[in-house]
């Protein structure tokens, strides 16, 4: 039987760049040894078993960035994606975390680049549709650099 858990994460990284830039989104392009070569994405990653998703995305995001997040805020989104291999639907629970506005990467060897973007050119480089449907929401949400009257909700820390 087809079996549902929160087996991921997705964690998006965004900084105020000074105008006029504005508000910019970093992507990351896989690497050529590992699943789905090219592809530009977001933070993503697996739950390790007894870790919680806020624990996960804050790892991830130290892995994949080497950044420790200004602000983390719970994305109020939930993704999911059909495992055919191993029969599962994944539930993906989406954070946003906000970085120093100087901060640069130290790209992981999952990736081989890493940019920072408008939110619009961010957006038409994520090679999942999912991503660029939570970018919309991000922005809606949390587009102002926190999540105003939602900040007591969201904000994981």
């Amino acid at each position: 039987m087809t079996s549902a858990r929160v087996s991921f994460v997705d964690a998006y990284v965004l900084r105020q760049a000074p105008p006029p830039r504005g508000l910019e989104v970093l992507v990351l392009r896989r690497g050529p040894s590992g699943r789905s070569p090219g592809s530009w994405e977001t933070v993503h990653g697996s739950i390790e078993p007894g870790e919680t998703p806020v624990a996960a995305a804050l790892r991830e995001l130290r892995e994949e960035t080497g950044y420790e997040p200004v602000r983390l805020y719970n994305a109020s989104r939930v993704e999911s994606f059909y495992r055919h291999g191993v029969d599962e639907v994944a539930l993906i629970p989406v954070f946003v975390a906000f970085v120093h506005p100087a901060a640069e990467p130290r790209v992981s060897a999952e990736h081989d680049r890493a940019e920072w973007l408008s939110p619009a050119a961010a957006a038409g480089r994520f090679a999942w549709p999912r991503e660029r449907r939570a970018l919309e929401d991000i922005l809606s949400i949390l587009g102002g650099g926190d999540a105003g009257l939602l900040n007591d909700v969201l904000r994981v820390c």
